[in-house]
């Protein structure tokens, strides 16, 4: 699930939001799933993964991650990221592209407190993308660091929130005969243009 506050009124965004209402009520599995694609400067590449959208606020997407990770370093030297939905219980996908930067340390923070200490844990104990020797080193790490935390526990401080903010969003819905529907929205000069394209 993801979780709205604020949700900007714009139309790309009240789109976005309906699209989403009727996903869930038909029952889609992982909505919250959304790949995201960087570039890595160091190896001349692009890059995507999936990651859990935690909160839309105004027009801020947020997800969280370890800030040591290839993703946010990539981040880092390159802020422009390209992202995608898709949602088979209503033949819907959405592109959307963005740049990206750190959250607050305090939108992290809260964030963090609100999990649940098995998430943190792992959160904590993950060196994320390293190699290991074996999946042991992985789990005798966790339960280490599960029964080491305490209520006292706080955010490390490699670990925290991404937000972006979009420039452009692609609405794609199938139909029959391949008759598709692609409903653009890009942001220029602090409006946003809304345009249809050939499928």
């Amino acid at each position: 699930m993801i979780k709205f506050i604020n949700l900007s009124s714009e139309k790309p965004y009240t789109h976005f939001q309906s699209l989403y209402e009727e996903a869930l009520a038909n029952d889609q599995r992982g909505i919250e799933a959304i790949s995201i694609s960087s570039y890595s400067q160091e190896m001349s590449e692009v890059e995507s993964r999936f990651v859990n959208l935690k909160y839309i606020v105004n027009n801020e997407w947020i997800f969280f991650s370890n800030y040591n990770s290839p993703k946010a370093q990539q981040f880092e030297s390159h802020s422009q990221i390209s992202s995608l939905f898709f949602w088979p219980s209503i033949n819907t996908q959405i592109r959307i592209k963005g740049l990206i930067s750190k959250t607050s340390i305090k939108f992290s923070d809260e964030h963090f407190k609100g999990r649940t200490k098995e998430k943190n844990a792992l959160a904590i104990s993950s060196n994320q993308s390293k190699v290991i020797d074996s999946f042991d080193e992985v789990t005798k790490n966790f339960h280490q660091t599960l029964n080491e935390m305490t209520h006292d526990t706080v955010r490390p401080d490699f670990w925290g929130g991404f937000s972006f903010t979009p420039y452009y969003f692609e609405f794609w819905q199938g139909h029959e005969n391949r008759l598709n529907k692609r409903h653009v929205f890009e942001q220029q000069d602090d409006e946003w243009i809304e345009r249809f394209l050939q499928p």
